[in-house]
């Protein structure tokens, strides 16, 4: 029977947490290692919902991209958020598994899950930040072309939306038709620049600021901001089903309460 050091063993060979950025906290965050796992619960984020609704589905694990534990904590208690999600955890023995930025980087992660779900073709790396362990590089961020040149920005601002399911997509038009897509699911407004060196057109990302809209466009970028949620949450369900063929005798599930918490009028 797998246990979860399996399972974390796993995910440390397909995205080694040492290729986490050094202020991630990426790891095994909770539980006990020797502790034996029929069910797998996968989400991008542990909220109280989701630890609820492990104990509530018997999983003993919660597979998830961001870290339940983050910043310090100095106790655990009701008094806090962290602290009662951390609590639903421990008394019904769910173990917490999270594997952020290294799976951010990794062959097959969040940003080659999310060129995949674009329909990006010719999909290279971005950014390479090293060579795992493996001999496999690893870098944030994927550059592909689109199946079907020539867009507007406009016109791909409104195909992105319906292809990762975003409620609204805030766009700069660079003035240029869409052809070479550079992407960095989660907050990769830094990455505007490499984008730009990459020789894109387009950029889509998550969590920009105004003035980055204006750069962009004076710079003849088209800048898309697809949501955090919609670009990382590609990840989870090919997670899914790597976990599900590596280990066939445990029930693997993404969670049925976790959504996008940010809503559009």
């Amino acid at each position: 029977m797998a246990e979860v050091k399996d399972i974390y063993e796993f995910i440390d060979k397909i995205a080694p947490f040492c290729t986490q950025e050094s202020f991630d906290n990426a790891g095994f965050l909770v539980g006990r290692s020797n502790r034996n796992v029929k069910k797998v619960l996968v989400a991008l984020d542990i909220t109280l919902e989701v630890a609820k609704e492990a104990a509530r589905r018997g999983a003993e694990l919660i597979v998830a991209h961001h870290p339940v534990i983050f910043q310090p904590v100095k106790s655990i208690t009701e008094e806090t958020l962290t602290g009662q999600i951390l609590l639903e955890l421990l008394e019904h023995g769910v173990a917490a598994i999270c594997a952020h930025t290294n799976l951010d980087a990794a062959h097959g992660g969040v940003n080659g899950c999310l060129a995949q779900a674009l329909e990006l073709t010719e999909i290279g790396q971005l950014c390479q930040a090293g060579v795992d362990d493996q001999g496999r590089p690893y870098g944030i961020g994927r550059v592909g072309t689109v199946h079907c040149t020539g867009m507007s920005a406009r016109t791909y601002a409104a195909y992105v939306k319906e292809k990762l399911g975003a409620s609204s997509v805030r766009f700069a038009d660079g003035g240029r038709p869409v052809q070479k897509v550079a992407v960095g699911g989660g907050a990769c407004g830094s990455m505007v620049d490499d984008a730009l060196r990459a020789g894109c057109d387009t950029f889509i990302t998550a969590d920009l600021k105004y003035n980055q809209f204006l750069d962009a466009q004076a710079a003849g970028l088209n800048l898309l901001d697809a949501g955090h949620f919609p670009t990382e949450n590609v990840v989870c369900a090919p997670l899914v089903n790597r976990l599900t063929r590596a280990f066939p005798d445990v029930e693997v599930f993404l969670s049925d309460v976790h959504c996008e918490v940010c809503q559009t009028v």
